[in-house]
C-alpha cells in the first residue's frame, strides 16, 4: 500500500525568515496552508503586523503581511516521500500531473522534487533526497 501522508521533515526558506514569509492578505492566504498543505495554525498576532505560526509535523511556517513580495519568496521543504507529498497534495486539489516530479542536484546531492505555487505568489520546492 502506498503511504499517502507524507512527514515535512525540514523547511529552508529562499531568502532570510521562514517565519516571516510575505503575504498581501493573510486571511485569505491561510486557508490553502490548512486544507491543501496540511498545516494548522498555532498562533496570530496584529503588531507590528498581521502575522501567523502555522504548524505541520512539528515543522514551523509563518506568513505576515509585512510589505514583502510573495512573488520573491518561499521554501524548500524536504519530505520523507516525495511520492506520498505528491498524492497527498493532488488528493487535496493540486491537480499536478506525476511528470511535474523532476530530479535536481542541489548542496552536492540528488533530489526529486516538484514545485507548488500557492495563490498568495509564494512559492514551494517539495524535495527528497536520493541516497
Amino acid at each position: 500500500m502506498v503511504k499517502t501522508k507524507s512527514t515535512f521533515k525540514n523547511a529552508w526558506p529562499y531568502m532570510e525568515d521562514k517565519l516571516n514569509l510575505p503575504v498581501h492578505n493573510l486571511e485569505a492566504a491561510l486557508p490553502y496552508y490548512e486544507t491543501m498543505m496540511g498545516f494548522k495554525v498555532v498562533s496570530k498576532k496584529d503588531s507590528p503586523y498581521k502575522s501567523a505560526i502555522v504548524e505541520r509535523d512539528g515543522l514551523q511556517i509563518g506568513f505576515a503581511e509585512n510589505g514583502g513580495d510573495p512573488t520573491q519568496e518561499g521554501c524548500f521543504f524536504e519530505v520523507d516521500s516525495i511520492e506520498a507529498a505528491f498524492s497527498e497534495l493532488n488528493a487535496n486539489g493540486l491537480n499536478k500531473d506525476k511528470s511535474a516530479i523532476e530530479v535536481q542536484n542541489h548542496g552536492g546531492a540528488q533530489w526529486k522534487v516538484f514545485f507548488v505555487v500557492a495563490p498568495d505568489g509564494l512559492c514551494y520546492c517539495l524535495g527528497e533526497k536520493l541516497a
